[in-house]
C-alpha cells in the first residue's frame, strides 16, 4: 500500500476550503492531518479525522506532519513559508508564494540548503484547456507560434470587504489572477525577453488593481495575459495563432466551479470543459472543427507533491519558475509605473 502523505493545512478561508483540502484528500496519496484556522468548527465539520490546532507553532512542533500547505492570506506567506523550511518541514504556498522575487528567491535558497521542497500551487498547470493547449502546442499543428493571448475575465463589479481586495494586504489581480496566467504562458515558452504591462484600478473605491493587461515579448511571438472583473460579456479563455493555424476556447476551467459546488475528484464530470475551436492548413488542406479537451486533473497536484517526496521525482514547478513569476510581476508594476516596456533580468541568487 502507497503510504499516505501527512499535510497540515494552515489557513481556512477560500483557498484552504475549496481547493487545499478537497485535492489534498483527492489525491489518493495525501491526508488533511491537522489544520490550524480561527474557523475550527466549519474544519470540523468538513474533515472530522483531521486535528483542529490553536497555533501554527503546534504545527510545526508536530513529528507526524511532513507538508505545510500555506493558505494565508499573500502577506504571510513568506515567514510562514520560512518557518515551516526551518522547521524541516516540505511547504506548499498558495499563490503568489511571496509578494516579491527576493523573498521567493530566499525560500528557494534555503529549501534547496535544507533539501525540502518548496512547492507554489500554481494548480492550473492542471486545468484541462492548459493541458489542452500544452499538447497542441508540442504536437506542432499549430506551427510556429506567432500569438499566444489568455485570459482570466470575470464580472465583479462591486468592491468587497476582503483581503484580497486591499492592496495593504497583498491583495488585487496581479497577485491573485496574475501568477496563474504568468505561470502557464513561462511553463510553454519559458521566460521572455521584455514585459510591458498596464497593472489598475477600474471600479469606483477600489483600493487594489481589477484590470491587468501584460505583454511578454520573445523574439518570435508576443504574448499577451488579461485579466480584469468588468467583463460581463464572454472573452476567449485562449487565442493561439500560428503559422499554420490557429485555436480559440471560451470558458474557464471547470474545476473551480466544481468545488464551489462541493464536488470532488472522481464524482461523475470532474474536470470535464466544453471544446475548443482549431483551423489548420498545410497549404492545400484546411481543416476547422471542434478540438476535444481534456479533462482537467487539479488533484495530480498533490499526487505530485507525493511523488517527489517519497520517490525523488522533479517537481513539475520549480522554485525557480516561481521566482520567475514573481520577477515578471515587479517588473510589470514597474513597467506600469515608468509607462515603458522593460528587459527581462532575472537577479543573482544571493
Amino acid at each position: 500500500m502507497i503510504p499516505m502523505l501527512k499535510v497540515g493545512l494552515v489557513g481556512y478561508g477560500f483557498a484552504g476550503a475549496t481547493f487545499h483540502a478537497p485535492l489534498i484528500e483527492g489525491s489518493g496519496r495525501a491526508s488533511v492531518a491537522a489544520i490550524v484556522t480561527s474557523q475550527p468548527e466549519r474544519a470540523r465539520a468538513d474533515w472530522p479525522s483531521a486535528r483542529m490546532l490553536a497555533s501554527y507553532d503546534d504545527l510545526l512542533a508536530d513529528p507526524a506532519i511532513t507538508v505545510v500547505a500555506i493558505a494565508t492570506p499573500n502577506d504571510t506567506h513568506f515567514d510562514h513559508a520560512k518557518r515551516a523550511l526551518d522547521a524541516g518541514k516540505h511547504v506548499v504556498v498558495d499563490k503568489p508564494v511571496t509578494l516579491n522575487a527576493a523573498e521567493a528567491r530566499a525560500l528557494a535558497a534555503l529549501a534547496a540548503q535544507r533539501g525540502l521542497l518548496f512547492a507554489p500551487f500554481h494548480n492550473r498547470r492542471w486545468d484541462g484547456d492548459f493541458l489542452t493547449v500544452r499538447a497542441l502546442l508540442a504536437s506542432g499543428v499549430l506551427g510556429r507560434v506567432t500569438y499566444y493571448e489568455s485570459h482570466f475575465d470575470r464580472f465583479r463589479p462591486d468592491v468587497r470587504a476582503r483581503w484580497r481586495e486591499e492592496a495593504s494586504r497583498g491583495g488585487g489581480l496581479l497577485y491573485d489572477l496574475g501568477p496563474h496566467l504568468i505561470d502557464q504562458a513561462l511553463a510553454l515558452f519559458g521566460a521572455p525577453q521584455t514585459v510591458s504591462a498596464t497593472v489598475t484600478a477600474r471600479r469606483d473605491n477600489a483600493s487594489a488593481d481589477d484590470f491587468v493587461h501584460l505583454v511578454l515579448g520573445y523574439a518570435e511571438r508576443d504574448v499577451v495575459l488579461h485579466a480584469t472583473v468588468l467583463a460581463a460579456a464572454q472573452t476567449p479563455r485562449y487565442l493561439i495563432h500560428g503559422t499554420r493555424g490557429s485555436y480559440t476556447k471560451y470558458g474557464l476551467d471547470s474545476q473551480e466551479d466544481q468545488l464551489r459546488a462541493g464536488l470532488r475528484p472522481g464524482d461523475a464530470g470532474w474536470g470535464a470543459n466544453p471544446p475548443g475551436r482549431l483551423r489548420t492548413s498545410d497549404g492545400t488542406l484546411e481543416l476547422d472543427g471542434e478540438l476535444t479537451t481534456l479533462n482537467g486533473e487539479y488533484a495530480a497536484y498533490y499526487a505530485a507533491v507525493a511523488d517527489t517526496i517519497e520517490r525523488g521525482v522533479p517537481f513539475p514547478v520549480t522554485p525557480d519558475q516561481a521566482v520567475d513569476v514573481m520577477t515578471v510581476i515587479e517588473l510589470a508594476r514597474a513597467s506600469h509605473e515608468q509607462g515603458q516596456r522593460l528587459p527581462f533580468e532575472r537577479a543573482a541568487t544571493p
